[in-house]
């Protein structure tokens, strides 16, 4: 299991280039938040576990019910000097297509230079033509585009920074206490099935599980 304090994943963190909002949607999804232009490593394992570490956090972290979530990219101030090499880019791209498919349910690009354009045209050939349905430009000084984005995002929860209301700003010492909590959590969680499953394997069933299977038994017959 990944955590927030392998070497690896903690570096990746530390620009707040990419993590989970401490807000949520309108329909209460989970929000991550990605800055291309906080990229702090050019290490292509360590995105790529930081990538998967966010994910998972994100999906734990999902209300009953929700199986989505929404990103926010904010482009503000990106050149091609900030651009994921392709081979990243290309890996990136296939996780998110062959191991969370169906996870997003919109994203939005905040403040796209033309620049961007070109790096977009590369990449978008390795995108899930679905994905690509689900990309919506937005631009700080464009009123039109910006009622896209609160539609999904009420502004007063959205920072500032992104065109809200909310003055919060990301604080990595905050987020890694944060991350280490739901770290143990999710751990105590998974040890916790183990035992159950143990259980069962070993034939010493705990009172809930054997009850289930006392029930499930009764009416088969």
């Amino acid at each position: 299991m990944l955590t927030a304090f392998q070497p690896d994943v903690s570096v990746e963190a530390e620009t707040g280039k990419m993590y989970k909002a401490n807000f949520r949607d309108r329909e209460g999804r989970t929000v991550i938040i990605m800055r291309p232009t906080k990229e702090n490593s050019t290490s292509h394992d360590g995105q790529i576990r930081f990538l998967v570490y966010v994910l998972e956090n994100a999906i734990l972290d999902q209300r009953e019910g929700q199986e989505k979530m929404v990103w926010l990219i904010d482009f503000t101030g990106w050149t091609m000097a900030h651009a994921t090499p392709i081979k990243t880019a290309r890996e990136c791209t296939s996780i998110l297509q062959n191991h969370y498919p169906e996870r997003l349910a919109i994203a939005f690009l905040l403040n796209p230079p033309k620049v961007f354009e070109a790096f977009y045209r590369a990449v978008k050939y390795f995108l899930d033509p679905r994905s690509i349905e689900k990309l919506n430009f937005v631009y700080l000084k464009d009123e039109e585009s910006m009622k896209v984005l609160y539609k999904c995002i009420d502004p007063v929860v959205l920072p500032v920074e992104f065109g809200g209301k909310n003055s919060v700003v990301y604080n990595h010492e905050d987020y890694s206490k944060l991350m280490l909590q739901e770290d143990i959590e999710t751990s105590s969680f998974w040890e916790d099935d183990a035992k159950t499953v143990n259980h069962a394997i070993n034939g010493t069933l705990v009172p809930d599980v054997a009850s289930q299977l006392s029930r499930i038994a009764a009416k088969a017959s």
